[in-house]
């Protein structure tokens, strides 16, 4: 029968794994793993025997169906890690000796260690931490469960618990530091590949009225740039590039596939007027396109740069690392595919939709003379002549956006300004798309790196004029402090982007749940960039801080640290069981380490029968001095008088004499 305690830990246990793998492994499998750990309650709970078997595989197979139908297979990271943790929560079930709680255990380790290939986040590194907490206190319970007496409460018992295992965790922390430190940094060997059918959140390739306005309610980060944060662009040309969408059906914006092919060319041709090498770093790596500075080509092999600018990995993996990039200033990329085919592409429209706006793009074109330059400038008048409100709340459009928006609400966010601008455009011949990506950030909190996030998400247009496109953002004429301060001071500001229904109320928890993301950002970029992050570039850097040069030297530091490491617990060891002896008890220790093997103080024998025994081999007129060293011992532990110095110097003498008295009487058997 296994005691309640240890059923504890392995209920703590189990729900500590279901808490670092229900937000990947699907509901219905979730809901098995609930099902059977409420059986383990309620079997603890009554001192029930164990289910039976045919309910043990029925629970079982039901897990690894809910498995199959979600993910079509049992091979891969999601699907695999819930297959172990299925048969992790099925062997819990079987669990009926101490052999079988082991084997739990054990195994629990292994599952919890998985669940970083999920994620590796701060967060998901404290669940992981505590859970392996719980395992080792199951263990530790179980090889004292045998010497516990059950007098305390639960909650006493689980302190105590982790005090203990927390010591021996904490003797092992500087091998790890030391290790994690000094530990020769190999390359990954493989790359976890996200699988194609991942959430993502963020900017995706496809855009509707509406999209972009939900998407900047969020506060949650989007990704951060790290580098020489002087040297960024003034906040009014941070335009963080994701791709183009070139194709309106009506409805949405989508991207034509030529602007996937890569496009070839020789950076080292190009004069930048400026050039500035930063990080980019992703907060979800699952996201397809790296935002970039406009005008920012990778520096990796392993990216690629495709027709309208976009940056895409290769490859998606499940590892969150920075990437190079390299911002070229003003400098204009070549352009690949022929402007003819181009302009074709990019003026095409639904010709049965928004009559008004098309009528309206004929007549202003009509008085700029048919200057693409001047009937830019007829449109934004036209736009600042017509009480345009900038909101996140712009409503519902009807069948012809355009018109609906341009002649009816005229209020929306910045996907509408940047649609119905490049359909005016398109409507008077002008070549003119939409590019999504995001707009300004924020400084970190600790002022070294810049933080965009998802509320900072927008949309803007290019036109192409002159043979280049150029970037025109409507929206900084509608409301030009959304581009000059930010998006974050701007809704902090005019309150009524959020609707004119309370609108102060959504403010703060809009502004209180930004607070929170900020700072957990925070510390999770710390984790990510100080600890997953460690690679062998950022091993060389400490390595030169030490005045280290080669990872021979690094592997000695390794070995001697370790081994000083070990002198010191040896050196403390020795010096707190010393501390913890009595004056008399150090005084028996130097008296037994100069006796031979043979007169030892037996594992079971007491100081009298010792000295009573070592008094034997002594002439009866010396017998005097192991007497009184008997006597002093026993006033001090059995009576529980204190004794004086002078006492313990008398005892000292005492000890001496026997000493001597012993070898006198080993010279004379000789």
């Amino acid at each position: 029968m296994i005691q309640p305690s240890i059923q504890r830990a392995i209920l703590l246990t189990l729900a500590l794994v279901l808490a670092t793998q229900v937000l990947y492994i699907p509901m219905a499998t979730t809901l098995v793993f609930f099902i059977i750990w409420i059986c383990l309650l309620l079997n603890m709970r009554v001192n029930k025997k164990p289910l039976s078997k045919v309910w043990t595989y029925l629970l079982t197979l039901s897990a690894l169906i809910s498995i199959y139908l979600s993910h079509k297979t049992f091979i891969g990271v999601d699907a695999g890690v819930a297959v172990l943790t299925t048969f992790l929560f099925a062997k819990s079930l079987e669990t009926k000796n101490k052999r079988d709680v082991i084997i739990i255990f054990n195994f629990a380790l292994f599952v919890i260690a998985s669940s970083f290939l999920f994620s590796q986040s701060f967060g998901m590194a404290a669940l992981v931490l505590t859970a392996l907490m719980s395992c080792f206190i199951g263990l530790y319970r179980l090889q004292t469960i045998g010497f516990s007496q059950n007098l305390i409460g639960e909650i006493q018992a689980i302190k105590q618990d982790i005090g203990h295992v927390g010591k021996f965790i904490s003797l092992a922390v500087p091998f790890f530091i030391l290790l994690f430190l000094f530990f020769p940094r190999l390359p990954p060997l493989w790359h976890i590949p996200i699988p194609e059918n991942k959430a993502t959140t963020g900017i995706s390739d496809s855009m509707s009225p509406g999209d972009i306005a939900e998407l900047s309610q969020s506060s949650s980060l989007a990704f951060r740039i790290i580098g020489d944060i002087q040297a960024l662009p003034p906040r009014t040309e941070l335009y963080w590039r994701g791709m183009a969408l070139d194709e309106y059906d009506g409805t949405k914006w989508t991207s034509h596939f030529v602007n996937q092919q890569a496009t070839q060319f020789d950076v080292s041709q190009i004069l930048p007027s400026k050039t500035l090498k930063y990080q980019y770093l992703a907060a979800d790596p699952s996201v397809m396109w790296v935002m970039a500075l406009e005008q920012s080509v990778p520096t990796e092999p392993r990216f690629l740069f495709g027709q309208d600018g976009r940056i895409t990995p290769y490859r998606l993996t499940a590892r969150t690392e920075p990437i190079q990039l390299k911002w070229l200033g003003i400098a204009s990329l070549p352009q690949v595919v022929q402007s003819q085919w181009l302009a074709k592409l990019n003026t095409r429209y639904v010709h049965q939709l928004d009559y008004k706006s098309q009528r309206l793009a004929q007549e202003l074109w009509g008085k700029s003379g048919a200057d693409p330059e001047r009937y830019i400038d007829q449109v934004f008048h036209w736009y600042q002549n017509n009480n345009f409100v900038y909101t996140l709340s712009p409503g519902v459009l009807g069948q012809n956006r355009i018109d609906d928006f341009l002649f009816g609400s005229r209020q929306g966010f910045c996907e509408h300004f940047a649609s119905s601008f490049a359909m005016l455009m398109r409507y008077a011949g002008v070549p003119a798309r939409i590019v999504v990506g995001y707009q300004g950030g924020q400084l970190a909190p600790d002022g070294k790196s810049w933080e965009v996030r998802q509320l900072d998400a927008h949309a803007w247009t290019e036109v192409y004029v002159n043979q280049n496109w150029r970037r025109i953002d409507p929206t900084a004429i509608i409301a030009p402090q959304r581009i000059d301060g930010g998006m974050q001071d701007y809704m902090a500001q005019d309150r009524t982007i959020f609707g004119t229904k309370q609108s102060t109320w959504a403010y703060q928890q809009f502004a209180i749940l930004k607070k929170v993301r900020v700072w957990s950002d925070y510390a999770s970029y710390q984790w990510q960039s100080k600890v997953v992050g460690y690679n062998t570039e950022s091993q060389q850097q400490w390595f030169k801080k030490l005045g280290v040069n080669s990872a021979y030297a690094g592997g000695l530091i390794l070995v001697l640290s370790i081994g000083g490491v070990v002198v010191f617990y040896f050196i403390w060891i020795m010096w707190k069981k010393r501390k913890s002896l009595s004056p008399l008890e150090r005084e028996i220790t130097n008296f037994a380490k100069k006796l031979p093997l043979n007169l030892q103080k037996g594992t079971s024998e007491s100081f009298r029968h010792w000295l009573q025994r070592l008094a034997e081999n002594v002439p009866e007129q010396e017998k005097d001095s192991f007497e009184q060293a008997i006597t002093l011992f026993e006033q001090e532990i059995y009576v529980g008088r204190a004794l004086s110095s002078q006492d313990i110097q008398c005892f000292k003498a005492l000890l001496k004499t026997c000493t001597q008295s012993l070898k006198n009487s080993e010279k004379g058997l000789s």
